[in-house]
């Protein structure tokens, strides 16, 4: 009776024939195979991958379904392609079973993957109005409404000068010209005349060069 490690050389061998030149079918190593289903760029396109323990075919081999080919594969019909090839290979033990299994998969492909969308599912995409927000830079904010500080000319600075007393006071009777003319309009001559005399006794500052 041969062991285990004969029947699994002698049904390599049968595999590497049946299936040459077979582009779905791979041989990852001695004891891994892989046999792809359907067109790559078709959603319901699966690959299933058989491993062989040390006691395979008196032992179902590991099913993998979690390869990353078959990332768009939904779960449920996961499930049902590796509940499919576990109740075949139940009834197989002690056979090599790897081309049966990898066989008996065509024989049911539209009936395995009738719950796996043909395209990849549309997403909603919902405006929940959080593009239209902006935030507001308060500092940018209140240095755009801050105003302007007037820039003053030359002989503005002057007049300014010659309104102090040269250490930034403004000096005794700097106003008193809008003063008389203010009183020139409502008050009495007489209390206009007697501020022009103060004016006058007052000393006159000149500014300085610049």
């Amino acid at each position: 009776m041969s062991t285990p490690l004969e029947q699994q050389t002698d049904e390599r061998e049968a595999l590497q024939s049946i299936y040459e030149g077979d582009d779905n079918f791979k041989e990852i190593d001695l004891t891994t195979y892989q046999y792809k289903y359907g067109e790559e760029d078709n959603y319901k396109s699966f690959l299933v991958e058989l491993k062989w323990g040390e006691n395979y075919p008196d032992e179902a081999p590991t099913i993998n379904m979690n390869t990353f080919y078959n990332r768009n594969l939904l779960p449920a019909v996961k499930e049902e392609i590796q509940t499919a090839l576990t109740t075949e290979a139940s009834q197989w033990l002690g056979c090599g079973m790897t081309y049966t299994l990898f066989e008996c998969l065509k024989d049911n492909l539209e009936q395995l993957t009738a719950g796996q969308p043909e395209t990849a599912p549309t997403m909603a995409v919902v405006d929940d109005g959080v593009g239209a927000l902006k935030i507001s830079d308060v500092d940018a904010d209140a240095k755009r409404k801050e105003p302007k500080k007037e820039q003053l000319t030359k002989s503005q600075k002057r007049r300014q000068w010659e309104r102090t007393d040269h250490k930034g006071e403004r000096a005794r009777g700097w106003d008193w010209v809008d003063i008389v003319k203010h009183l020139s309009q409502t008050g009495s001559k007489e209390d206009a005349a007697s501020l022009m005399d103060s004016a006058a006794a007052s000393p006159v500052l000149h500014p300085l060069n610049t």
